[in-house]
């Protein structure tokens, strides 16, 4: 793998990492409320979580394997 893509790899790694926060940060913001918007909210921060952290994952493999 050519370094370019190393580097493209680790820099959508962070931009995953400021998605992450900033999808965790909301998903707190709506545990203070119980209305029916809120728990909607609340599973689509959740599976997003989900599927942000899966991707920093699976960029951490492939940065690991491009040194």
């Amino acid at each position: 793998m050519m370094k370019s893509d190393r580097e493209s790899l680790i820099s959508r790694k962070h931009e995953v990492l400021r998605e992450l926060t900033r999808a965790r940060r909301q998903l707190e913001a709506t545990r203070s409320s119980d209305s029916a918007h809120q728990r909607s909210q609340r599973q689509r921060l959740e599976s997003e979580v989900e599927q942000l952290m899966a991707e920093e994952y699976r960029l951490r493999i492939e940065i690991d394997r491009a040194k």
